[in-house]
């Protein structure tokens, strides 16, 4: 049992929830190394939601309410470590939910269904009738009226060949990376380099601010985002904050 005053509790409870998730075959053994570099980037970053950070959230809600076709993508770190948080946004903004992992076999990728739904999830994709061009893995298999119909993808998490897959298909890509120099945050459309635990509900706190303007308005919001700005201030944070660390030690 770990205590709630421990200084590393968020991120202690954050391994047992990925651990917790082998364990019930959702996620993948690889889905620990996954997010072991993930952490480390946070610790560079301060364990804290940025501004070029909260930006992004706030855009992704744009984003996600202004789209025909929403979809979510799910594997199974994300349904491991915030499935009720991406249930909840997928309410909010209308995006459909589809599972879609990397080392695929049906029984996990029904484990991970029917964990979606034991939590409220109402309506999951769960075909696997259409290929993203150019992708030779099992995630380049998807549900032919989800992901490939999509016209705004949020795939946290992502790889970053699918990542550049989808974007050559035409989709708004949206992913969470923690590491700005990624393939995957250097190819999405809207990089959000941040936690997923604090992303996800970073994107539906806007959601909820941003749900009843027009779409005039959630279109300026999008208009105004740069993703290589982003991208920049999210490497600059992480100088800022290393720099800021030195001086406390030289001092």
């Amino acid at each position: 049992m770990i205590p709630k005053d421990h200084p590393r509790y968020d991120s202690l409870m954050t391994r047992e929830k990925i651990t917790e998730g082998v364990e019930k075959g959702i996620t993948g053994i690889m889905g620990l190394l996954a997010h072991g570099r993930g952490e480390a980037f946070d610790y560079l970053i301060g364990e804290k939601t940025t501004q070029s950070a909260l930006q992004a959230e706030k855009t992704a809600a744009a984003m996600l309410l202004l789209a025909e076709k929403p979809v979510i993508s799910i594997n199974g770190n994300v349904a491991a470590l915030v499935p009720e948080e991406i249930i909840e946004l997928g309410k909010l903004t209308g995006a459909q939910l589809e599972v879609n992992i990397f080392y695929r076999t049906e029984e996990r990728a029904e484990k991970i269904t029917q964990h979606l739904r034991a939590l409220g999830a109402e309506i999951i994709c769960t075909k696997r009738d259409a290929a993203i061009p150019g992708l030779s893995h099992e995630r380049g298999k998807v549900d032919s009226e989800g992901i490939f119909s999509a016209d705004v993808v949020l795939v946290p998490l992502e790889d970053g060949d699918r990542c550049k897959a989808l974007v050559d298909m035409g989709k708004t890509v949206i992913t969470i990376d923690l590491n700005p120099l990624s393939r995957t945050a250097q190819t999405a459309t809207i990089t959000i380099a941040d936690n997923i635990t604090r992303a996800i509900p970073g994107i539906s706190k806007f959601a909820r601010v941003l749900k009843d303007k027009n779409k005039d308005e959630l279109r300026a919001i999008i208009q105004e985002f740069d993703n290589k700005k982003n991208l920049s201030e999210s490497i600059d944070g992480i100088t800022a904050h290393l720099l800021h660390l030195t001086q406390q030690y030289r001092k």
